[in-house]
């Protein structure tokens, strides 16, 4: 079930405000990355990103506001340029068919929930891993 102004999406935007999104679907998977590099990105033990078709999801506005951050090896993390707030993610090896967002610029609630922990191998050390998720080493595969 969707939620928003007009119950047919849903809603998020960036700690300022200035770039606003809304997706119609979110796609079923949804996973707490442990690698360092979204750790560093989100400043937190692990970042949490939902999945949408990019036909599913639409910049409302501040969409000129993002910031792209190349990492070495090819992964693209998109953040607001005024607050910082990490936006989407792009694989090195993406199609662009489907954009990876942080869950936690939603603003509207889901009906689902995270379904994994990946790359675990590189989790932070000060941080135990208590629920019944599935847990990979790496990535999914």
């Amino acid at each position: 079930m969707a939620n928003s102004q007009n119950d047919s999406s849903y809603k998020g935007q960036c700690l300022c405000g200035a770039i606003q999104y809304t997706v119609d679907k979110i796609e079923s998977r949804m996973g707490h990355c442990h690698c360092s590099m979204c750790r560093k990105f989100h400043g937190a033990a692990f970042s949490t990103y939902g999945e949408a078709r990019v036909d599913n999801f639409h910049w409302i506005t501040g969409k000129d506001k993002l910031k792209t951050y190349t990492a070495p090896n090819g992964t693209q993390r998109q953040f607001c340029e005024h607050c910082g707030s990490s936006m989407v993610f792009f694989a090195s090896d993406s199609t662009g068919e489907v954009i990876e967002f942080s869950l936690g610029t939603l603003d509207s609630h889901i009906e689902h929930d995270p379904d994994a922990h990946i790359y675990t191998d590189y989790k932070a050390s000060w941080y135990d891993i208590t629920d019944n998720l599935p847990q990979f080493p790496k990535g999914r595969e």
